[in-house]
């Protein structure tokens, strides 16, 4: 069984940390994974400025999402599953809360930027992809933008 709850920012340290082993499912190597840390620190601040959800079961959290709805363009900017739970529908689960957050906030449309490898799985769930960006980890690397209209 698992809960789905609002992220304390206290849970900062954990969620950065998750995001981290989330990402190095992908195999990248430690110079990629330590400026991927510091490019998607989870802060104290966000986790307070935005809506951040985990997902959890005995006491052990599982995956998280945050978006972010400051500005014009909303953002998906976190969605990481931990390494051993990827695969078994747990993303999705994440998936189906925050549009359904998205729908309670009245938010009509948002962006997600994601690895090359997470593509198909946004995709998949009804994302359409709309172009390339560079990404902010490593300069002159195009990663896949894409948007989901609700």
């Amino acid at each position: 069984m698992y809960n789905i709850i609002t992220a304390k920012p206290s849970d900062s340290i954990a969620l950065t940390e998750l995001a981290i082993q989330s990402e190095s499912y992908w195999g990248y190597d430690e110079v990629f994974l330590k400026e991927f840390a510091k490019q998607y620190n989870v802060t104290e601040d966000y986790i307070r400025d935005n809506p951040v959800y985990m997902l959890y079961t005995q006491d052990s959290i599982i995956g998280f999402y945050g978006m972010l709805l400051s500005g014009e363009e909303k953002s998906l900017e976190y969605l990481f599953v931990k390494p051993e739970y990827i695969g078994q529908g747990y993303g999705k689960i994440l998936w189906n809360h925050m549009i359904k957050t998205c729908y309670e906030e009245g938010i009509k449309e948002f962006v997600i930027v994601t690895s090359p490898q997470a593509k198909e799985f946004y995709t998949r769930l009804g994302a359409k992809y709309i172009g390339e960006v560079e990404s902010i980890i490593i300069k002159g690397r195009k990663i896949p933008k894409l948007i989901y209209i609700l």
